[in-house]
Parts: structure tokens; C-alpha cells; sequence
């Protein structure tokens, strides 16, 4: 092909994988193409912590040499890709971005990156990310801090930042994130791009580090919501290595890439995620409101919805996922606690604060909320908000201990284990990334993604690329 390394990286992997199995496209030269981009771009955005050039090559490789005899897997075959460095690769080191574990070199993988090597992706490296998975931006972990590829004095969000970053900026195809409170859709919102969480119990987290065991998710970061989708078929399903993984069967999510939201009954609850507060980004509200009218335009009808314990979500969810990582991380708190940066550090000794009694109350309140949504759902087939309540903060308007912003409009669908993704629908007047948060029943993944891609193929936010 004739295509610059500039043009091959701005590829989807919806693009890339017809020419791949067709010989039209070589792994290899696509792969060098992501390594020059990230060797040209890397320095200032910080995506990565690992960069495996040789074994990327040689993953390329052995792609093409597949292919061209007939052996093709699917879509991910020959796509590079590169993975928060909290999912295990075997012989490739694995930090958590934490001087806890700044020499950790697993010996297998985890299920999902044992998955994604099944289905022939090729992996670029692994990604920056919040220390252990929480807290902002804290330059005193010793790990590089990613940039915003839309404004390098902006956040990327956290906590998967790298993936964020990589993806946005076309330094990989796709990425896995993780998510406990957010940390897939948020940086999906703020570099404009698409991050699913899945259902609970529809990823294997197997080999993946914890931060609360009863709130983390995995799923796919993305330019697309079809590759979403790709990625989501190749990770999704029951792993005996995880207890907590579901046994439901995993339908085939290209079905549900129908540009048709006709009869679609979208929920709102706007005295939760539409509030008069000054916490909250009047400029994101209006992006999202001409969103929900586009919906209306294609056929969908959009009502709004109460779901009263709302208001408690944001008290809930700190107290389970502090009470678990400190439960986790206790041990290394004792005896080596110079070796965390400063603000996990802080926020992991608070939840050693919380007594059984708040952890108990905590997860009531999450089963009341839990009720709520699912009376909710009952009436309709996807809840729709903003993904964020603010726009990507600069970096100098971080604190010590973390971020300034309003309520986490994220966190509830961790509570609940509901399937969300965040899709881009807009900009604000600085030019930053706005998203779209789309929740929907569990496991109706199915759902989630056919109203994600019919905005998406309306709207086509996708054809704007950052500045870099």
C-alpha cells in the first residue's frame, strides 16, 4: 500500500481487518506503522510504559505468515493493540504503575490478554494509568502521566489514562481499560473516543490487578463503537478461573450494528444527571441534550425517569472500593508505604478508616439502587446521560488528593454491574471532547451498542481526529 504510517493509523480495525484477510494490507507493515507513530509521538503524550518493539515485529510476522497460508481468525488478526499495565502478560512486565510493583514480570497471562492473543492481535506494549487503578494524575508515583491528545495541558482522564491517550491519538487499534468507578468511560469521554464497560461477570478479570473486586470491570477502548463490538467478542465469556465470571451466553455482537433506533425507549434522569448546580458543566449538558434530540429525530422516544437513590450513589461507592483495596493493598501499606505515591497512599489508608458497619450500609444502599434501575428497566431500553459531569481539567487544576469536579455520573453503573459505554457526541468551545453515557439491562450489551452505533453513524463525531 501506499498509504502513509499517518493514514494506516487512523485505520478502525472495522477498515483494517478486510484488507488484512485479504492480503490487501500486511501485518507488518501496519505494525511498523503504530511503532514509528508511537516513537514520533510518545514522548510528549506519555501513553506508554512498555513498548515492545521486537516482540511486536515478530507477532506481525507470524500474522502474515497465518494468513497468507489461509489460517485467518478473524477480525482481530494481525491488529495491534496495547493494554493497561494492570492486565498480566507473561514475560512482559506489569506495574500498576506503582513502585510496588515496578519489577513484577507475570508468568501467564490473563485471560483476556490470553484471548486477544487467540484471536491474533498484536501487542504494541502496555499503557500508562493511575497508580493501582485510582485517584488522579499524581506526578509523585514516579510513572509518566499521559496527555490529552486534544490539548496536551488537559487530562486524559483516568484511570486509563494511557489507553485513553494511545487510542485517541492512533498510537494503537484498541485497548483494554479497567473500570471501577468509571475509569473506561471517563477517559473515553474526555479524548473522544468510545469506551464499553461491560456487564459484570461478562469479562474475565483473571489475572487482571484489583482495585475493589466487587466493582471492577473490564471492556474495550476504542475509536468505534464496531470495534468495540470486536474487541467485547473476542474477551467476552465464562472463564473458570473467575469466580465471579458468568456463564450467560455471549450472542454475536456485529447483530447489534443496526443504524436503526425506531421504537427505542430511552430513560433520563434528569434530577440526577441534569442538575442545577455549578458543580456541573453547562456547556456538556447542552451537548448532551442535542444529542437526546437527535435521538428523537431518528425514531427513538426519550422520557425522563426518576430513580431516587441516585442521590447516594456517590457516598456508596467510595466506601465499597476503598474498604476493598485497602483490604487488598493493606499488607504493602505496612511495610512499605514510601514506595506508594502520595495520593493512593492517602486515599487507600481511608478506607482502612471505614468500619464494618459503613461497608454494610454501603452495600444496601447499592441493592436499593440496584431495584430502582431495575424497575426502571422494566419500562425502557437504555438510560442516557452525560458520561462526565465536567470537561477535561488541566493538569495545574489538579490537587494533592485529587481532581475537582461534580458528582461522578459513572459510578452508579458499577454499583449496579450494568452494561455503559461512553460515545463522543460533541465538543465544547475550548474544542474538548464531550461523551455520551449509554446504560442498558444486564448483559443486553446487544441494546447498548445498537443505540451507540446508530448515534455514532448519524452524528459521525468519529471523522474528527485530535491535533497530533
Amino acid at each position: 500500500m501506499t498509504q502513509s504510517y499517518k493514514d494506516l493509523c487512523h485505520l478502525t480495525i472495522g477498515q483494517a481487518a478486510p484488507l488484512l484477510a485479504g492480503g490487501d494490507l500486511s501485518p507488518v507493515e501496519l505494525t511498523r506503522a503504530f511503532l514509528e507513530r508511537i516513537d514520533r509521538l510518545d514522548s510528549s503524550l506519555n501513553a506508554f510504559i512498555t513498548i515492545l518493539t521486537d516482540e511486536a515485529m515478530a507477532e506481525a510476522r507470524t500474522a502474515e505468515a497465518e494468513i497468507l497460508r489461509g489460517d485467518y481468525r478473524g477480525p482481530l488478526h494481525g491488529v495491534p493493540i496495547a493494554l493497561k499495565d494492570l492486565y498480566d502478560t507473561a514475560g512482559v512486565l506489569t506495574t500498576g504503575s506503582s513502585r510496588v510493583l515496578a519489577d513484577r514480570v507475570p508468568d501467564e497471562d490473563a485471560t483476556t490478554t490470553a484471548r486477544l492473543r487467540e484471536a491474533g492481535a498484536v501487542l504494541l506494549g502496555k499503557l500508562a494509568m493511575h497508580e493501582f487503578a485510582l485517584g488522579g494524575p499524581d506526578p509523585t508515583n514516579g510513572f509518566p502521566l499521559a496527555r490529552n491528545p486534544w490539548n496536551l495541558d488537559h487530562i486524559p482522564g483516568g484511570s486509563s489514562s494511557g489507553s485513553g491517550t494511545a487510542v485517541s491519538a492512533g498510537m494503537c487499534m484498541g485497548s483494554l481499560g479497567s473500570c471501577t468507578g468509571g475509569s473506561i468511560r471517563g477517559p473515553a469521554s474526555f479524548c473522544g473516543m468510545v469506551g464499553l464497560k461491560a456487564t459484570y461477570g461478562r469479562v474475565s478479570r483473571y489475572g487482571v490487578l484489583p482495585l475493589s473486586w466487587s466493582l471492577d470491570h473490564c471492556g474495550p477502548m476504542t475509536w468505534t463503537v464496531e470495534d468495540s463490538a470486536v474487541m467485547l467478542q473476542a474477551i467476552a465469556g465464562y472463564d473458570p478461573n473467575d469466580p465471579t465470571s458468568s456463564r450467560a451466553p455471549v450472542p454475536d455482537y456485529s447483530r447489534s450494528l443496526v443504524a436503526d433506533v425506531s421504537g427505542l425507549r430511552i430513560g433520563v434522569p434528569r434530577h440526577f444527571f441534569f442538575p442545577d448546580s455549578e458543580e456541573v458543566d453547562s456547556e456538556v449538558l447542552a451537548t448532551v441534550d442535542a444529542a437526546l434530540s437527535a435521538f428523537e429525530d431518528m425514531g427513538a422516544t426519550v422520557e425522563e425517569v426518576a430513580i431516587p437513590s441516585l442521590e447516594y450513589a456517590g457516598a456508596a461507592q467510595p466506601v465499597i472500593m476503598l474498604s476493598e483495596a485497602f483490604a487488598y493493598h493493606q499488607a504493602n501499606l505496612r511495610s512499605r508505604p514510601s514506595d506508594f505515591g502520595e495520593m493512593v497512599r492517602a486515599r487507600f489508608r481511608v478506607g482502612g478508616m471505614f468500619g464494618s458497619g459503613d461497608y454494610v450500609q454501603a452495600q444496601r444502599v447499592r441493592g436499593v439502587i440496584r431495584r430502582e434501575f431495575a424497575d426502571a428497566m422494566r419500562r425502557y431500553d437504555v438510560i442516557v446521560s452525560p458520561t462526565s459531569s465536567t470537561q477535561p481539567p488541566r493538569f495545574d487544576a489538579v490537587e494533592r488528593f485529587g481532581v475537582p469536579r461534580g458528582p461522578s455520573f459513572t459510578g452508579p453503573y458499577n454499583l449496579t454491574g450494568m452494561p455503559a459505554i461512553s460515545i463522543p457526541c460533541g465538543f465544547t468551545s475550548a474544542g474538548l471532547p464531550v461523551g455520551l453515557q449509554i446504560a442498558g439491562k444486564p448483559f443486553d450489551e446487544p441494546t447498548v451498542l445498537r443505540a451507540s452505533y446508530a448515534y455514532e453513524q448519524n452524528a459521525r463525531w468519529f471523522d474528527q481526529r485530535p491535533p497530533v
